[in-house]
């Protein structure tokens, strides 16, 4: 037992030791967005017709041909098509949509992350069935070329179906 917690205690302390040799900064691979302006916009520009004014035509012209859509769950992920398609959907039953956020960009200089980034958090207020719902969001683009070419977002889905007076059923004890 002693001879296992000795080689745990000695791995672990290795860990720290390989960690501690390489320090990354904020500042090492962050840096200020050169397109800041016109990448702002095209987020803004996709959210607010997608979210508020329903045109999805103005917002399939700020995805890019490889666009790629990830979340709220982590194996979540659509296709322009695919949000085009979702959005027809939700038009008809959210009425007065409004949507409201703020937003902040970055350039990645290195790796798998590498190019513009834009976040978003906001809030989308819509009515359904009678009840105005209000659902906070968190969106983060990938922009090149002024186009969105990969968009992860996450919401709450168990706020507004409790609002709406979905119940949640606990599974029954074995």
């Amino acid at each position: 037992m002693a001879s296992l917690l000795f080689g745990i205690s000695s791995n672990v302390q290795a860990q720290n030791t390989d960690a501690q040799k390489t320090v990354y900064h904020h500042n090492d691979f962050n840096k200020e967005n050169p397109t800041a302006d016109q990448d702002i916009k095209v987020l803004e520009d996709y959210e607010n017709a997608l979210l508020a004014s329903g045109d999805l035509e103005k917002a399939k012209s700020l995805m890019a041909d490889n666009f790629k859509a990830f979340g709220p769950g982590a194996n979540d992920s659509a296709t322009a098509e695919q949000v085009i398609a979702a959005w027809q959907e939700n038009y008809k039953i959210h009425t007065n949509r409004k949507v409201n956020f703020v937003d902040h960009t970055w350039h990645v200089t290195e790796g798998e992350y590498k190019g513009n980034w834009v976040a978003m958090w906001g809030e989308y207020d819509f009515t359904m069935n009678g009840k105005d719902i209000r659902v906070p969001f968190q969106t983060t683009a990938h922009i090149s070329n002024g186009k969105i070419e990969s968009q992860i977002s996450y919401w709450d889905n168990l706020r507004p179906s409790l609002f709406l007076g979905y119940t949640l059923t606990p599974p029954k004890q074995n």
